[in-house]
């Protein structure tokens, strides 16, 4: 088909809307002319993304300012019966860490090797499926690894936690947050302010009581003073004082807590036998502060 005066002359066409091809550049029309087409991935999706991710930052930033997170016991290392754990986030990586082949000689593999791998293909994805299709079940492979990577996370955080919940009832510990809460639940009850977490000035008067005790070489044995310092001062409220500990218990509940452990200090059944146990607790039942 032609047109003008020329019946010769060549005429093309754009698609079926029989409009004539234009010279020079051609501005080629928006993704919102093509229902069903998505847009183009670079730049304006990613710059929504980032607008969003930005967004987001700034809220979460706020938050943080406005409810900062409450700060635990001071760190001891000589608290042995302390065990560490992550953020719950992180559980599953934690409990990766613990199997064999990503651990000890194969270290390097699990904290750098692995984490690359996961969070370098997450970044590449998008450069490397680059199909057209985006219906789940009709991109098997990428479905395939969403799938699997979303059933690894959970499957090791729920082991995690779990692990964690029998290190627990093994060493007979109460975790930190619970023992505060506790602590601030009875003062509340009794009427008594909270503890602010410092020291509190009796326990820091309060001399040790007939200090060459032979029950003294005991709590040596048993690496008492590793804990609770030479002077058994402690460092409140974390590693209470064990001078004046005759007031707030008995010589049975001393000895008991000797013997089954608790909160964060560990059971000293195996490693005491049980006169060394009771010369302990009646040493420790006279630590009382004196009587004016």
């Amino acid at each position: 088909m032609a047109h003008g005066h020329k019946s010769d002359e060549k005429v093309v066409y754009v698609g079926d809307s029989r409009v004539k091809k234009g010279k020079g550049f051609q501005t080629p029309p928006d993704y919102t002319a093509f229902p069903g087409k998505s847009e183009a991935f670079i730049p304006n999706f990613l710059l929504k993304e980032w607008m969003v991710g930005c967004v987001v930052l700034v809220g979460f930033l706020v938050w943080t300012m406005a409810e900062p997170a409450p700060l635990g016991y001071p760190a001891d290392p000589t608290n042995s019966a302390f065990i560490p754990m992550p953020d719950w986030y992180f559980l599953f990586l934690y409990q990766f860490l613990k199997y064999p082949y990503v651990s000890e000689q194969y270290v390097v593999l699990g904290t750098i090797g692995v984490p690359a791998i996961m969070f370098g293909s997450l970044l590449l994805a998008p450069f490397l499926d680059t199909g057209k299709e985006r219906r789940f079940y009709r991109r098997p492979i990428a479905s395939s690894l969403m799938f699997l990577s979303l059933i690894s996370v959970v499957y090791l955080t729920v082991i995690s936690w779990d692990h964690y919940q029998e290190q627990l009832k093994e060493t007979n510990t109460v975790p930190e947050h619970i023992e505060r809460e506790e602590k601030a639940r009875e003062a509340a009850e009794s009427g008594q302010e909270p503890e602010t977490g410092g020291a509190t000035g009796e326990e820091e008067k309060v001399a040790l009581v007939d200090a060459n005790d032979p029950a003294m070489d005991i709590a040596k044995k048993a690496t008492c003073v590793g804990c609770h310092a030479a002077d058994l001062s402690g460092n409140p409220p974390a590693i209470p004082a064990l001078t004046g500990v005759g007031d707030r218990l008995s010589q049975e509940e001393i000895a008991a807590t000797i013997t089954n452990g608790k909160g964060q200090m560990p059971a000293f059944k195996d490693q005491l036998s049980s006169d060394e146990i009771n010369q302990l607790a009646v040493w420790l039942a006279k630590q009382k502060a004196p009587t004016e």
